[in-house]
């Protein structure tokens, strides 16, 4: 297990008082009286708050999950690309967690899987999958578009490549959906900078055209920057 610097910008989450909380933890360090802690603050999972007015964010719900856990899950899919920094999250989608111990609760879909120590990073303290295996497990679910909008999306914030999760496959044969992901490994491409993108991109090679490149910078005679074009 290894700790891991999330490659976020806006610094917003690190804000302490729009992060989630236990409600009896904070209770018995004063932090809130039993008053405050309903006028002010909405309950997100049994004995999880966060102040009103604070978006419940992917990055938010993924931590309030892991809190709801008993700090006792690790973060993964969706939450955990969020927690990496991935962008375009549909603010509706559940949390993700991997523990040992089903459970049903409404908000937050729970896997029961074996990971390794290597699957796993740390980020502000809080376990979640690496960027390799949150792709292994994105790219075998849903449909393939979604999977590569996905991938495409998390290699993009984290410099994931295709190569690194194709090595963890060797090592999971067997799993569920690796007929997906391997069509998701030959289509993704980090250099996609929004699900429109991937879109585009995917039309292109469907209607026969070579897989475009990404990001390609424009320099003039000299060799100096004139530009970048997302695609061609």
């Amino acid at each position: 297990m290894a700790d891991y610097v999330r490659p976020r910008a806006d610094g917003e989450l690190m804000n302490e008082k729009s992060l989630p909380f236990i409600g009896t933890e904070a209770l018995a360090a004063r932090r809130v009286t039993r008053r405050t802690l309903v006028s002010r603050h909405r309950m997100v999972y049994r004995n999880v708050y966060f102040e009103k007015g604070v978006k419940l964010t992917p990055d938010r719900r993924a931590i309030a999950a892991w809190l709801w856990s008993g700090r006792n899950a690790t973060v993964a899919g969706m939450s955990a690309a969020a927690l990496h920094g991935s962008k375009w999250i549909d603010l509706e989608l559940p949390a993700e967690l991997i523990r040992p111990e089903a459970c049903r609760v409404d908000g937050i879909v729970i896997h029961r899987e074996r990971l390794r120590d290597d699957e796993i990073c740390i980020l502000d303290g809080i376990p979640v999958t690496t960027p390799v295996r949150t792709a292994f497990d994105l790219g075998r679910r849903n449909r393939l578009e979604t999977a590569i909008i996905r991938v495409d999306a998390l290699a993009n914030v984290t410099g994931l490549k295709a190569e690194d999760v194709e090595r963890l496959a060797q090592s999971r044969r067997g799993a569920r959906g690796m007929v997906q992901l391997r069509r998701v490994l030959e289509l993704m491409d980090g250099g996609a900078e929004s699900p429109q993108e991937t879109r585009a991109r995917l039309l292109l090679i469907a209607a026969g055209f070579p897989k475009p490149q990404t990001q390609i910078v424009v320099v003039d005679e000299y060799g100096e920057f004139v530009g970048r074009v997302d695609m061609g």
